[in-house]
Order: C-alpha cells, then sequence, then structure tokens
C-alpha cells in the first residue's frame, strides 16, 4: 500500500530524532557519480540530512572517472584485491581527478541545494597520515606472487580536530581520499577505507557506503539476492567463500573495522537507486545491507 504523505513523514520522526546531533559519514562513488541526476538527488539528500539536525561528513572516491582519464591518456588501469596500483603518473591523475575534478563539482551541488560545503583531502590539516602498503601476496595460476601496489597507502592516524570545527560551523566536509605520509609524500587510499577510517574517529553514528549494486549479493547476476544483514564476525569467512570479492572486500573490511572501533551501524547502498540515502536511512524496511555487531541485536 502507498503511504500518504503525512505518514511517510511519521514514520520517518523517531529516526531523525534518534539521528539528530549525531554525525555521519557517507562516502560516495561508483558509476552514480558520472550521471549528474544521480548525484544531484544524493548531494540533496544529504543537504536534507544537514538541515534536519544531522552532521554529514562526504568522502568521495572517483574510481570510474580515473580509469576513464587513465584510458584516455593511453594508460591501463590494474587493480589487486581490488585496490588500484598506483605509480608515479597513476598518482598524479588520481590527484587530478580526485581533488581538481570531484571534489569541486560535489562541493558546488552542496551550494546549489542550499548548504555550506567545504572541500579537503586527507593532507589538509595532516588530517590523514598514512604509510606506504606492503607487498600484497597474490595467488596466480596456484603460484604465489608479490606485487607492489605503489603509491597507496594504510592510514596510521586520523586527525579528527579540523573536521569537528567544521561540522560545529555548520559545514558539510568533502573529502578526497589522498593522504601523506610522515615526510609530506602523497598517498592514495582507498575511498572506503578512509570513511571508515573517519567515522571510526569519529564514533560516527552512521557509515554509508554508497556502491553499484543494492548491497552484498550471493549472486553478483542476481539484483535481488541482496543479503540484508550481516555480522561482522561473518565477514572473514564469506571473503574465504569468495561470497565477497573484488572491490566488495574493502567495503566489508573496512565496515567490520568501523564498527569494532565504535560506529554503530554501516549501510551498503546502491547509489543509482533515487534517494538511497533518505530511504535506507528514514524508513522501517530499507534498501541495503547493514553490517553490524551480533550482541548490538
Amino acid at each position: 500500500m502507498t503511504l500518504n504523505r503525512e505518514n511517510v513523514l511519521i514514520e520517518a520522526l523517531p529516526y531523525i530524532r534518534d539521528f539528530h546531533d549525531s554525525v555521519m559519514v557517507i562516502k560516495v562513488g561508483g558509476h552514480a557519480m558520472v550521471n549528474p541526476e544521480v548525484m544531484s538527488d544524493i548531494i540533496q539528500d544529504i543537504v536534507l540530512l544537514r538541515f534536519v539536525g544531522i552532521h554529514p561528513i562526504i568522502v568521495h572516491g572517483g574510481g570510474p572517472e580515473i580509469s576513464e582519464k587513465m584510458k584516455r591518456m593511453g594508460k591501463e588501469s590494474q587493480f589487486v584485491g581490488g585496490l588500484r596500483v598506483t605509480d608515479d603518473e597513476t598518482l598524479e591523475i588520481a590527484r587530478m581527478v580526485l581533488v581538481g575534478n570531484i571534489n569541486t563539482e560535489i562541493v558546488a551541488l552542496i551550494g546549489k541545494h542550499g548548504a555550506k560545503g567545504i572541500g579537503l583531502s586527507g593532507k589538509d590539516g595532516k588530517m590523514i597520515i598514512a604509510k606506504k602498503k606492503p607487498f600484497q601476496k597474490i595467488m596466480i595460476e596456484n603460484v604465489e606472487h608479490e606485487v607492489d601496489l605503489g603509491w597507496v597507502g594504510d592510514t596510521e592516524i586520523i586527525n579528527p580536530e579540523l573536521l569537528n570545527i567544521l561540522i560545529r560551523e555548520g559545514y558539510i566536509p568533502v573529502i578526497s581520499p589522498i593522504a601523506m605520509d610522515i615526510s609530506g609524500k602523497a598517498l592514495n587510499i582507498n575511498a572506503d577505507t578512509v570513511a571508515g577510517d573517519i567515522a571510526a574517529a569519529l564514533k560516527a553514528k552512521k557509515l554509508i557506503l554508497m556502491t553499484d549494486v543494492p548491497g552484498l549479493l550471493r549472486d553478483i547476476n542476481d539484483r535481488s539476492s541482496r543479503i540484508s544483514r550481516v555480522a561482522i564476525d561473518e565477514i572473514d569467512d564469506m571473503v574465504d567463500s569468495g561470497l565477497i570479492s573484488g572491490g566488495m572486500i574493502p567495503k566489508m573490511r573496512s565496515a567490520a573495522c568501523s564498527v569494532t572501533s565504535g560506529v554503530e551501524k554501516i549501510h551498503i547502498i546502491d547509489g543509482s537507486v533515487s534517494h538511497s540515502i533518505l530511504l535506507e536511512l528514514f524508513t522501517d524496511t530499507g534498501i541495503g545491507t547493514m553490517v553490524y555487531k551480533k550482541e548490538d541485536e
């Protein structure tokens, strides 16, 4: 049965009350980012969160845009375990796309919808201090190889001081996942991982990871096979069995670390669904996959 307008608002009321004055970290990414209409809907949702008393922080990726830019420059993208291999040229392209293009576009959209956005990278205010990832072990034709991911980092320290100042003043921070090591060298970090690290540092109420699928699927070819709830102690077995694979691995591992570190709930949702954030947060049924601790049931 279709809800009347007033019933939609009444259904949302307890969620709005519960979430008021809380921090939510929203990772925006996937192919929804190359669709201006979908991106506008996403930012409109985030601005609405701000005006009902929630403090949203946006972390954005840019994988499809980086791959497209590399293709146009005659360079092939390589991935290991869902992470992009990043040499000097790839890092420069990633910085150009993430900081120079996507970040400024999101800030402009926030302003268009009536709120105050501010663009940042992990280097600003030493927000994200990272270290270069060690060599990754992969199996090729049953033979183990070590692969250097290049200028790809792991977070060592999150300094949330700047973010706390900005959200207190009513800004929506928009963060590119470019960090720095202790010597000042730029490192590319997976945006899902950055979002999880920031959510954990701020003890966020929610971490929302937007992707191109409805959530975690039992069958990647069947969008109706969505798993609505996953406990964090189930994730390793799901990775070992292959149920979680590719780019979903860093998403789910980031979700598990965030919940362990104090984030209440993680939601993995399809960013291409119109107003998916509002549907996931403010309705009884939700539309994505929620990651949680079993003891919190």
